[in-house]
């Protein structure tokens, strides 16, 4: 299978992990909205962060603006249902992609590259059951550190890329 391929399916099944999770009932109290914030805010340089509108994920699939931004970039917080980290950035184009994908379109906007981030690093899915909802002794559960992600490019494909906790915060 090469490469783009692969990276394709794994964003999709680490997006499908994230917004399943998200809907899914807790005993637990949910966080507060300063929490969520908090913890979006994680994604994406400080900078980026200050200005970008954050999101949260709701029963249904429906999201809810905690706050409104004004520079184009969505973030989401940390799923508390999940194993690890999940806190994501989203420019506006990835943003479209994310919603063309929510909504069960068959082709994602195309001609846009869209650029996603998870600076706090992710543990996103089964490496081995896409259907997986927690990490077991057999099913080699995916854990990365602070990456970045490309998506759409003529509504197909998409690259990965990662970068060591030492390098520079990116530029978006």
């Amino acid at each position: 299978m090469n490469a783009p391929v692969l990276m394709n399916r794994f964003a999709v099944v680490a997006l499908m992990f994230v917004v399943m999770g998200a809907v899914q009932a807790t005993d637990e109290k949910a966080p507060t909205d300063a929490q969520l914030i908090a913890s979006a805010m994680q994604a994406a340089p400080a900078g980026v962060a200050k200005d970008a509108t954050i999101v949260a994920m709701e029963a249904g699939g429906k999201m809810r603006t905690l706050r409104k931004g004004s520079n184009g970039f969505t973030y989401m917080p940390d799923n508390p249902e999940t194993p690890g980290p999940d806190s994501m950035c989203m420019g506006k184009n990835a943003t479209e992609w994310v919603h063309a994908y929510l909504g069960r379109k068959t082709t994602p906007p195309g001609g846009k590259l869209g650029l996603m981030s998870m600076l706090a690093g992710g543990t996103d899915a089964s490496n081995t059951d896409p259907y997986a909802t927690k990490p077991s002794t057999s099913n080699h559960w995916v854990k990365t550190g602070p990456h970045g992600m490309i998506v759409g490019a003529q509504g197909r494909g998409q690259a990965h890329f990662s970068r060591a906790a030492s390098e520079p915060d990116p530029v978006f």
